[in-house]
This record gives C-alpha cells, structure tokens and sequence, in this order.
C-alpha cells in the first residue's frame, strides 16, 4: 500500500500512514486520527479544517488551485503559498512518499 506522511508542527510527529489510491488527503488523515485535520465540511470546501501545506517540490503533482478552493483558502489565517484544502488533493499510487503539514496544528 502506498503512504502519506502527515507533519503535525505543534509537536514535530510524522504520522506515516496507508492510503488508499482514490481517496484524498483529508479522508485519509480523518481515517488515521491524525491531530489537526478535521473535515467538518465531510470535503464540501465550506470549513478550511482539512488546511494543509504541500512543499514546493510536491505541489505540481496535484491540479491547479480552482476558484472555489481559492476562495476558501482566501479567509483561512494561515494561509501561504503551499497551501490546498486536503479533501480537494487526490491520492493516486504515484504519491506513495508524499508529505503534507498540518496547518491548522501549527503551535
């Protein structure tokens, strides 16, 4: 199975976990428990709470920022450059490796 690696900046932990290809970034921190990603909205782009940031060398491997997600990112506080709302990245088995920052953990 192919893994995501979620950083979680309040404490410094990497959470390596199991994706499945299809799902989204958001889904699968929400399967995982991981710290900071909630997705209230269940990835309807209404709540911010699946905020992470994609490093620069990773961010091309996803589609263009679309104006629905722009606009959600735009009243995030945290936002920079990097990033994307998790439940609008999908995971396929070419990710296998990818890293992700939680942004809305950060301390």
């Amino acid at each position: 199975m192919p893994k995501i690696t979620y950083i979680t900046p309040r404490d410094g932990a990497r959470h390596v976990v199991e994706f499945t290809p299809g799902d989204d970034i958001m889904t699968t921190a929400v399967n995982n428990d991981i710290p900071g990603i909630e997705g209230e909205c269940g990835g309807e782009m209404n709540c911010g709470t699946c905020h992470v940031w994609v490093g620069e060398g990773e961010r091309d491997k996803f589609g263009e920022v679309d104006w629905d997600e722009e606009a959600m990112l735009d009243i995030l506080d945290d936002r920079r450059p990097e990033s994307r709302l998790g439940c609008q990245l999908k995971l396929d088995s070419q990710l296998d490796g990818i890293t992700v920052t939680v942004a809305t953990e950060e301390a």
